[in-house]
């Protein structure tokens, strides 16, 4: 485990971790060399990744093949002019071309921009420009391949178009071209040469509110996910994982690369288009996984299956991140695979910040306790610490040195300076932390709802729906009233078997009335099919509010 060189991996209890986790940063570290060309030459037939799609098609990698094969396209991007400084932009959805891309992107020194496959031509024309991007990779799917078309006319900056698993017309096929050139890559030297302070890869945010926001992190941020994937994750040289990410989002870096590499681990990826809960049981069965980590949507849909259909016995780990884990979801989990489900918290910005770690006991709705390394604190609008109980911003105390995997800023400086000034990160999510140091979401600052003076978290009502059995899924917004300032609206998806009516509206109202404070329960309740959701599986909020606001 390559993570023993940067940092100490066994620890007695938390207080040990928070006390002597310190993360070693090399000032030239460069992941593709000194991890996955390290593992190589150390372990050559270790396994890297499994990669399969519900076809059936299946490889596997070890990180010889992915230090070979990111030694070839790093070559074939140097035959295209492409040098440190320029950027690329990745739309791979689960192929495993992005690790290839990815781990060749990063021996060059090319800032990557991984982006999800849902892009618009809008989406495409303002990231290109804004990124300066010379070159997009991205699947030969019809819609992917005829929005790109349709940018390109407008980017006359943009260089060169790169097909994955397919040809395109005027495009170079990938797999062709990547046969032409050489599996041998120096590592670059003098002014080619990365440092860890070099801008390594830029992400758009997957806001619930406002546009998306151009996120950059160093080259030192995947050392930052040693904490995700070793001490929240529990990844080890022996781990099978699988984390439920397209490559356009973020999780994938929190859960498909960095830091499970960097322990040793082998990842899991499963290439499929459309989400089945049944199908992705099997997956974890057949191929025996050890650790899955999945958003709350996902775990809402698996745990209304049979779970004695499945042989579950290998997995010994599940986690949960991207939005709050109702407790419901967590204790049918736990009834039906004896695994309490460990949730982490963080953001595109920043690495796992606070996590159920294994040295604490879990609380169910809770986030868990704050990462080693973190000086995060939750203060009120006078920026004063909060006391246990009360509801404040969580932010993050920089003054002393910029934590490992904290982003170096965003592309729009004054946006880097709202943010981010007098050495705090407002990280713009409200919380409050309990007696015992746990912390509880309450939700974004824009989603929090204010009613009759009451300040509503939407997570709380959300949490007490779910507790419904005709509830599967549901989202709770604010509605402008003139009497109260706002009243509390839910979306709701009901589970199989049930049927909207006024009877069940009533229901429901009471249901939350019971289980949480009377004022918080919905007045309006409205019955839907789907919920409108970002890439990586958060609700809009924002967009539920324009509808209704609309209507």
């Amino acid at each position: 485990m390559l993570a023993e060189k940067y940092v100490k991996v066994n620890f007695d209890s938390y207080e040990d971790f928070l006390k002597n986790c310190k993360i070693k940063i090399p000032k030239d570290f460069n992941f593709g060399f000194d991890i996955v060309d390290e593992i190589a030459r150390i372990e050559p037939n270790k396994k890297a990744m499994v990669w399969c799609n519900p076809e059936g098609d299946e490889k596997v990698f070890t990180f010889s093949d992915i230090r070979d094969e990111s030694n070839k396209t790093a070559n074939f991007f140097k035959s295209l002019g492409l040098k440190k400084g320029d950027a690329v932009m990745i739309m791979a959805k689960r192929r495993y071309e992005y690790w290839h891309f990815a781990v060749a992107l990063h021996k060059l020194g090319i800032l990557m921009i991984p982006a999800t496959h849902l892009l618009t031509v809008k989406d495409i024309k303002y990231r290109v420009k804004a990124a300066d991007v010379k070159a997009i990779a991205a699947t030969a799917d019809k819609r992917i391949r005829d929005v790109i078309g349709e940018a390109k006319k407008d980017l006359p900056g943009l260089k060169h178009l790169i097909s994955v698993n397919g040809h395109v017309n005027g495009w170079l096929e990938y797999s062709k071209e990547v046969k032409k050139f050489s599996n041998i890559f120096e590592r670059p030297t003098g002014k080619e040469a990365t440092v860890s302070s070099d801008a390594f890869l830029l992400y758009f945010t997957s806001g619930t509110t406002g546009m998306p926001k151009m996120v950059y992190h160093d080259y030192s941020y995947p050392l930052g996910h040693i904490v995700t994937a070793r001490f929240w994750q529990n990844l080890d040289d022996s781990s099978l994982h699988l984390t439920v990410a397209d490559t356009g989002w973020a999780k994938t870096s929190w859960g498909k690369i960095y830091g499970q590499w960097i322990c040793g681990a082998c990842i899991f990826v499963y290439d499929y288009e459309r989400f089945d809960a049944k199908d992705l049981l099997e997956k974890i069965a057949k191929y025996e996984l050890t650790s899955f980590c999945a958003p709350p949507t996902v775990y809402r849909h698996i745990i209304k299956e049979d779970f004695s259909k499945y042989n579950l016995s290998k997995l010994k780990y599940a986690e949960t991140a991207g939005e709050p884990l109702n407790p419901e979801v967590f204790y049918q989990f736990k009834k039906s695979t004896g695994l309490e489900i460990k949730e982490g918290f963080g953001q595109t910005e920043t690495v796992a910040l606070a996590a159920m770690f294994p040295w604490i006991e879990v609380k169910p709705g809770s986030i868990g306790k704050p990462s080693a390394g973190w000086d995060i604190d939750i203060v009120d609008s006078e920026n004063k610490s909060c006391k246990p109980g009360k509801e404040g911003r969580l932010i993050i105390r920089t003054d002393k040195g910029r934590p490992t995997g904290l982003f170096l800023g965003y592309y729009d400086e004054a946006m880097t300076k709202n943010a981010w000034k007098d050495g705090i990160y407002d990280t713009g999510d409200m919380v409050y932390k309990d007696e015992d140091g746990y912390i509880w979401f309450v939700g974004r600052s824009d989603d929090v709802i204010k009613s009759s003076g009451y300040r509503i978290g939407p997570f709380e009502v959300e949490s007490a729906l779910m507790e419904h059995s005709s509830v599967l899924e549901c989202a709770i917004t604010g509605v402008p009233d003139e009497l109260r300032g706002a009243i509390v609206k839910a979306t709701v998806i009901l589970a199989k078997g049930y049927k909207a009516s006024k009877e069940l509206v009533i229901e429901l109202q009471n249901h939350v009335k019971k289980v949480t404070a009377p004022y918080k329960y919905p007045r309006i309740i409205e019955f839907v099919e789907e919920l409108p959701k970002t890439i990586s599986g958060k609700i809009k909020r924002k967009e539920i509010r324009e509808r209704t606001e609309s209507k």
